[in-house]
């Protein structure tokens, strides 16, 4: 994974705005589920500014006490077309980097899960977004590409990430290529979790959502931890690290104490969030 950008190498960043500020995102929370939109006409195309709203806006949703998920998805017919041409200059690099680097360790570390919505083209920078997401659902007007080396550059974050989801051999057709995959291959790859009919995709969502909200916040805060920082270890270490979390972390929760008395009691339990 790339390292933060340091400070002193680009200009002072924009003071961070509140949700009700945004200008290329649009959020709000639903009960315990943030859904924040993507909202950029025509494209969704990503440049520094964007992408610090999306960081922001993630942080924003991390740190709200009863949000249990986060719903990321776009109000154009193209979930992301990837980054704005006018980035694309040696001025901007390090700006570009850092704010990728911010929204998309954010999708990683905001300890929510992140479910990406994708009814359109997902395309160099939009397709590591849906990459990064913990779940993706998508229709058949989904296709995922990363075209990069077509200009002359690779893809940081995909590259780093792509092996992980697909194994070493398809990252590398993937990104050489720069050939676009349609929704269900990227479905036969592990990059997408449900292939629904555009139809049903309101519905799927909603079902989705409904279950995982219906379970203690922080449990789900841990199992995605558990999961994510197991990455990139050998089986024996990540189950040590599995079980230190699920003794040292995991028991100190009220509600993972409810949830077993629940099971004795025959009953439903009752989740405070703690």
């Amino acid at each position: 994974m790339i390292e933060p950008v340091e400070e002193q190498e680009y200009s002072s960043r924009p003071e961070k705005r509140t949700p009700e500020q945004f200008e290329f995102i649009k959020m709000r929370i639903d009960g315990s589920v943030a859904r924040i939109t993507l909202n950029r006409p025509e494209h969704n195309l990503l440049n520094e500014a964007f992408l610090r709203e999306l960081s922001e806006g993630i942080t924003f949703a991390g740190q709200s006490p009863g949000v249990k998920l986060v719903v990321l998805d776009s109000a154009c017919k193209v979930f992301c077309g990837g980054i704005d041409i006018g980035e694309y200059t040696s001025e901007r690099v390090f700006q570009m980097l850092d704010a990728f680097y911010a929204a998309f360790i954010g999708m990683l570390e905001v300890g929510k899960p992140v479910i990406c919505v994708v009814n359109g083209p997902a395309i160099g920078g939009g397709a590591e977004l849906a990459a990064f997401g913990d779940l993706v659902i998508a229709t058949p007007k989904a296709r995922f590409a990363q075209p990069e080396i077509s200009i002359g550059v690779f893809p940081p974050l995909a590259s780093t990430i792509l092996p992980f989801l697909v194994g070493p051999k398809r990252a590398l057709e993937i990104v050489l290529t720069g050939e676009a995959i349609s929704a269900e291959r990227a479905l036969d790859l592990g990059l997408v979790n449900r292939l629904v009919p555009e139809a049903k995709l309101e519905q799927t969502v909603n079902e989705l959502t409904e279950r995982i909200a219906s379970h203690s916040g922080p449990v789900l805060t841990m199992a995605k931890k558990a999961i994510l920082s197991g990455m990139g270890l050998s089986l024996r270490d990540g189950m040590k690290n599995s079980m230190n979390i699920f003794l040292n972390e995991l028991y100190r929760l009220e509600d993972s104490q409810e949830g077993l008395r629940a099971l004795v009691e025959k009953r439903k339990p009752i989740w405070k969030n703690r």
